[in-house]
């Protein structure tokens, strides 16, 4: 089939409330939204959540990429064929590139579903859809109250498993798992996320020690890449080590013979689309890594649907899965029908398995 054009957009929507971690402060997202156009009148749509501390690019980085090559990859996409020779043959721009080329790489999945009136797994030849994705509550690093209602409010929805994000204040943190300890009785699976604290090993470990405290990985405790420094962390503390912000391309997992030591946060936008998420996944797999399907915060249903393709793929790898806030975030979600968790983190994907595309309907 014939692309006729791809445009791109924002979707700033406002937060309905702040959310803050080591590295950022977040009131509203930013994304960039691609809209894929063909030539008998459908539309797919793509998401990419650009984060300069992770992959280096921002909203107007992204939005020049996909002005710039917008043209050539209509011109030279016909089909998922000719979409994986393009990534394959133009990997290293996309790798300095990877939310901005992740929006056009959805929107082109989703319109090929639309025309071929097929859903996207179809496409890629990987199982449809099927059964339950369970959610994970995220804590932010908020203050002690805040934090204590947003705890409260998950664990009497029925949440047991969270992600905390922590200060590296020892008392401020300290109290966070305070809240964790007393209110649950025990019966919750904790991970903590560092967003690269520390610059050091020793203190890192110095301050996890002290919050004495059950968890069972935590995320980028160290500058971004410090496999080395990881290892000694995860090694004293006897954690296991999220990678994250250290890992955005399937080669970098060369660097891990350990596989028991490490789990990988695959996030569709950061990993450069679907197509190069589920070649690290798979990667990850042969190297008995786990996985984490992650989540930028603040994006919208079409990424939350997009990482459903890459969980249902990987399920047997999963320990745990972030993402599906919707409107549990955002004032307002550019789909129609936001696709979020319910009671307990939980999301029935099925309902997803026989829609064309990608199957949802956006407001744009």
């Amino acid at each position: 089939m014939h692309i006729e054009r791809l445009e791109v957009t924002e979707f700033p929507v406002p937060f309905k409330t702040v959310f803050r971690h080591a590295s950022a402060s977040r009131v509203q997202a930013e994304n960039v939204i691609v809209m894929a156009y063909s030539d008998c009148g459908l539309i797919g749509y793509g998401e990419g959540c650009p984060r300069s501390y992770v992959t280096g690019e921002t909203v107007e980085s992204c939005t020049a990429f996909i002005q710039q090559y917008a043209d050539v990859i209509a011109d030279a996409i016909q089909d998922v064929g000719t979409l994986k020779e393009w990534i394959a043959t133009n990997r290293s721009i996309i790798d300095r590139n990877p939310a901005a080329f992740c929006a056009v790489e959805l929107a082109i999945l989703d319109l090929f579903g639309r025309v071929m009136e097929r859903p996207i797994e179809d496409l890629l030849g990987i199982g449809r859809l099927s059964g339950i994705c369970n959610y994970s509550a995220v804590l932010s690093d908020a203050p002690h109250l805040v934090f204590w209602w947003q705890y409260r409010r998950y664990w009497k929805n029925g949440f047991r498993e969270f992600k905390v994000k922590i200060s590296g204040d020892p008392q401020r943190d300290r109290r966070k798992m305070r809240v964790l300890q007393n209110g649950s009785g025990g019966a919750i699976r904790v991970r903590l996320d560092a967003n690269n604290l520390w610059t050091s090993a020793d203190e890192c470990i110095h301050h996890i020690i002290g919050l004495s405290s059950e968890f069972f990985a935590i995320e980028e405790p160290l500058q971004e890449g410090d496999l080395s420094g990881f290892r000694t962390v995860g090694e004293e503390i006897r954690t296991k080590i999220i990678l994250d912000e250290s890992l955005l391309r399937s080669d970098q997992l060369k660097m891990l013979n350990d596989g028991d030591r490490w789990i990988v946060n695959l996030r569709v936008s950061k990993m450069g689309g679907i197509i190069r998420s589920l070649e690290i996944a798979n990667e990850a797999s042969k190297r008995n890594i786990a996985i984490i399907i992650g989540a930028q915060v603040g994006e919208t249903s079409i990424l939350t649907r997009a990482a459903l393709t890459v969980a249902s793929a990987q399920k047997n790898r999963l320990v745990g899965q972030e993402g599906a806030f919707g409107t549990h975030l955002l004032r307002k979600d550019i789909t129609k029908v936001p696709i979020m968790f319910g009671d307990g983190g939980r999301l029935d994907i099925s309902q997803y398995a026989n829609r064309t595309g990608s199957g949802v309907d956006c407001n744009l």
